[in-house]
């Protein structure tokens, strides 16, 4: 099927991209003129903004709770944004959604962005607020300890479970990414995707290595697992997975590769590619029917839907 319809008036409004240099501030900038106003947003019973104490220091946090009590368990989400974009207001609307649909207390990180701060500086502050969360009885309350991320914030997740395997804890009950960047080589020779969803849809192939740059310049090697978690030789033992896919996204394959790659090493596994959607689907386009319903598959993959 074609791209949405929705999504293509969209398309058809962006400038094209002339290869200037990229300008974080700027872009960020832009980023925050782009949020809701707080009378927009879904309400919920109860959002604080605070902070994870961690060993590396505090990390901002903002705390989503559906119902008066976290019955159901916590969702930990790392945003997206190319390791330099993206922020707890980004993502607001994504993590109220979470929320709402899965009766799941949500935990937003507002991780350290490149190249500000240099690799492994956002991976860390993320890892270290799922220990924290662990030590939190009143955030946890006995349920699913799962951990969320769109694109680069689902490079996070499938990086942060690696991480939690090897160190031994074995406390994450799920792994949820969606349209997630795994592999930070961008070689258009193994994924097809990278090639056929090249032009035209958001997101450019030919952008892909340009808008990484300030996370590989800061000393994340494409090659180290924990950059390109596909490069992992060994996922026996991870967490359940919920991989989101978008038909029209250049890194649709390495998604579904790593959802192939986790059933052949034992882990349960559910992809899901969401025709005529396309990167950044969630964030962006979640508010379109036929596309909201990756929250209700969200809260399904978690054990169902609550009765909210």
């Amino acid at each position: 099927m074609p791209i949405h319809h929705e999504i293509a008036k969209v398309l058809s409004s962006l400038p094209t991209p002339d290869g200037s240099p990229l300008d974080p501030a700027a872009m960020r900038a832009h980023e925050a003129a782009q949020v809701p106003p707080p009378e927009q947003r879904l309400p919920l019973p109860d959002v604080v903004d605070s902070f994870a104490e961690t060993d590396a220091g505090p990390v901002p946090v903002r705390i989503y709770t559906p119902t008066g009590l976290a019955q159901h368990g916590l969702i930990i989400y790392f945003h997206g944004g190319a390791f330099f974009l993206g922020s707890l207001d980004t993502h607001d609307h994504i993590a109220r959604a979470l929320a709402k649909e899965t009766g799941h207390t949500v935990v937003s990180v507002g991780y350290r962005l490149a190249p500000e701060a240099a690799f492994p500086a956002g991976l860390d502050d993320c890892y270290a607020v799922v220990r924290w969360a662990v030590e939190q009885e009143q955030l946890l309350g006995g349920g699913n300890l799962a951990i969320a991320g769109d694109s680069s914030g689902g490079n996070f997740v499938a990086a942060v479970a690696a991480k939690a395997h090897d160190d031994g804890f074995h406390g994450i009950t799920h792994q949820i990414l969606y349209y997630p960047s795994l592999d930070l080589d961008f070689d258009v020779d193994r994924y097809a995707s990278l090639r056929d969803n090249a032009q035209g849809y958001g997101l450019e192939t030919a952008g892909l290595a340009p808008f990484n740059a300030f996370y590989i310049d800061g000393g994340a090697e494409p090659d180290n697992p924990l950059v390109s978690p596909l490069k992992r030789e060994d996922l026996g033992g991870l967490p359940p997975a919920l991989i989101i896919t978008a038909e029209f996204d250049p890194l649709r394959d390495e998604g579904e590769l790593y959802g192939q790659r986790l059933a052949e090493a034992g882990v349960e596994v559910s992809v899901s590619r969401y025709a005529g959607a396309n990167h950044g689907f969630v964030q962006h386009f979640s508010w379109i029917p036929e596309f909201h319903k990756v929250f209700a598959e969200t809260a399904e993959f978690l054990g169902g839907r609550p009765g909210l």
